[in-house]
């Protein structure tokens, strides 16, 4: 009973029954029952409880117990207390692996990365747990080169599915995407089977590199390899061809699916939203609410970018005033975002400006940019003034602040605004990033960058630009003041 409750989130139930069961003077109080509360503490964050539970074991006469001495640590990796669960683990007189694994656990967590190698370095035993727990520490602080020294120094046995897939995963979520596609052809070549995680962060990958011709490759592996009815991977699916452009391909594959979850509605209706297809992604809300599904933070995000796309100004805001009354969602500085665009692009600019300063959520530089980018479409330099001041309060070296007042002062005439603003970006050594394309030629990734002339083609392409130019100015598609580079 008590396994139950906790399993169900139900952590007040199962522990008053354990009190419960402690009063029942003849009942003996097994170590099952005490790691089942103790995992429980650290999974649900119930510290004073698992304070208490420690206290416990140790009045039982249980402190020596392996098994439930390495759940503490455990636990206590969970808190984020690393000198309690040191404390613990110097005091056990026997140790195995998953002590060691316990506590270097607890030290990657706590971003004590030097300190956890070390512990690792020290171990008595290791296992694909230990090296996998180091690789994702590493990963997690953009530290690859590290992550493949260790991998490669990893014995060949231990190198398995998961493994693999935190060195993959990891250079995915660094934006190493190329690295991670090549990494995952040496796992097929080493005939390792990848799991769900694996595909999903390959098509990840796909997206981030608008890579078509990768994802369809990865949804033919995944038809070969049998998991296509996987829904971690249909929800990847409807993510990667949405990002790519093909929303229909998209949702085909979430209709596929057969108990579409929360996270399946929230990356058609993102898809729909970011393509263009407002309505239909305000429609698949409609959807998801009239079935019974609890819309979370991202689900109504999505919703509120629909409503930016559409310019459905009243709609927009509407959904933003219920998030917290009808969802029981607590509004955050993206959502604030989002409606401040809305706003914006609506030429609503005082009325961002006042949901802004009436919010208790802290805006974040998005919040600032979305308000910043507006006042230069509608010629509002007070407000541009406003917020680059807090942009650059939040982002010291961000040059859109710079631009967009040197181009509204040039327009607005105020040349002697415009050169300062231009001098102080150069003093503080502030640069634009260039604006970049690429195109898919043969499956090679050509890329592109504003300004930049270094390409083995240029000539080539600059003819072709001045030929495009010329017919189109001929056509009258284009403002004759504008000249190709």
């Amino acid at each position: 009973m008590i396994d139950g409750y906790m399993k169900m989130g139900r952590f007040e139930d199962g522990f008053q029954l354990f009190v419960q069961m402690r009063r029942e003077t003849e009942v003996i109080i097994e170590p099952t029952i005490l790691t089942v509360i103790l995992e429980s503490c650290g999974r649900l964050a119930r510290y004073k409880e698992g304070c208490q539970m420690h206290g416990l074991v140790s009045h039982l006469g249980f402190q020596f117990d392996l098994f439930l001495s390495n759940s503490i640590i455990a636990m206590y990796s969970r808190f984020g207390c690393v000198n309690e669960a040191r404390n613990l683990f110097n005091q056990m007189s026997e140790k195995d692996v998953v002590s060691w694994n316990s506590l270097i656990y607890c030290y990657v967590q706590a971003g004590r990365l030097e300190e956890a190698y070390e512990l690792f370095e020290k171990a008595d035993s290791k296992d694909s747990v230990s090296w996998t727990t180091l690789i994702s520490g590493f990963s997690n602080k953009g530290l690859s080169e590290k992550c493949i020294k260790l991998f490669t120094s990893m014995p060949e046995v231990e190198r398995d599915d998961v493994a693999w897939t935190a060195l993959i995963s990891g250079f995915v979520n660094n934006g190493e995407h190329e690295e991670a596609i090549n990494w995952f052809i040496r796992m097929t070549r080493n005939a390792i089977r990848p799991n769900p995680i694996t595909i999903s962060s390959l098509l990840s990958a796909s997206a981030s590199l608008a890579l078509m011709s990768l994802g369809l490759q990865m949804h033919a592996f995944v038809v070969k390899v049998n998991m296509e009815q996987d829904i971690s991977i249909q929800n990847s699916f409807v993510s990667m061809y949405s990002k790519c452009g093909s929303v229909n391909d998209a949702y085909r594959i979430f209709k596929s699916i057969t108990a579409p979850s929360i996270v399946s509605f929230n990356s058609m209706i993102t898809g729909f939203a970011h393509n263009g297809c407002g309505g239909e992604a305000l429609e698949l809300f409609r959807q998801l609410v009239h079935q019974g599904q609890e819309p979370n933070d991202v689900t109504l995000l999505g919703v509120l970018s629909a409503c930016t796309h559409m310019g459905l100004v009243e709609e927009g805001q509407q959904y933003f005033r219920s998030m917290r009354t009808l969802f029981k969602v607590e509004p955050g500085p993206d959502h604030l975002a989002c409606v401040v665009d809305l706003l914006g692009r609506a030429g609503l600019l005082d009325e961002a400006t006042k949901l802004i300063t009436s919010m208790p959520v802290e805006p974040h530089s998005g919040v600032w940019g979305a308000l910043l980018s507006a006042s230069r479409t509608h010629m509002r330099p007070d407000l541009a003034k406003l917020a680059a001041q807090h942009i650059l309060e939040l982002e010291p070296n961000n040059a859109a602040p710079y631009v967009v007042l040197s181009d509204i002062y040039s327009f607005t005439g105020k040349r002697r605004d415009e050169e300062q603003m231009r001098l102080s970006k150069i003093l503080r050594g502030i640069k634009k990033s260039p604006g970049c394309s690429w195109i898919t030629l043969k499956d090679n990734v050509k890329l592109f960058l504003s300004g930049d002339k270094s390409h083995a083609s240029f000539q080539d392409i600059n003819i072709t630009l001045q030929t495009i130019f010329h017919e189109m100015t001929q056509l009258d598609c284009i403002d004759i003041d504008w000249q190709p580079p």
